[in-house]
């Protein structure tokens, strides 16, 4: 198990990704990140990607509530956050969830 989460969902979550070849990169952050996370905490995701949209976001938003995880997933895109101790903790302890090769 990867951040608390079986690989089964590690591996769908990553699968949904990578049908959007805008999404070069993904970091978890938060407590699952850190290693202090409960059963039922949520995971958090930044999005990377020099073609992020909108539309990509909601989009991924959509595929990633289609799963039916037990897990509510919160998903940003780091170029857009507004909140400059997020970033800074998204950089301290932030974890590679998917990269895309060759991005």
């Amino acid at each position: 198990m990867r951040f608390g989460l079986p690989e089964t969902a590690v591996a769908r979550i990553q699968a949904a990704l990578a049908r959007h070849p805008e999404v070069e990169k993904a970091i978890l952050y938060g407590s699952r990140a850190k290693g202090d996370f409960k059963l039922g905490s949520d995971i958090d995701l930044t999005l990377f990607g020099e073609a992020l949209t909108h539309r990509t976001q909601l989009d991924l938003m959509e595929e990633l509530d289609d799963l039916l995880l037990p897990w509510m997933i919160d998903l940003s895109i780091f170029a857009e956050l507004d909140h400059p101790a997020l970033q800074a903790h998204i950089q301290r302890v932030g974890q590679v969830f998917f990269e895309r090769h060759g991005a």
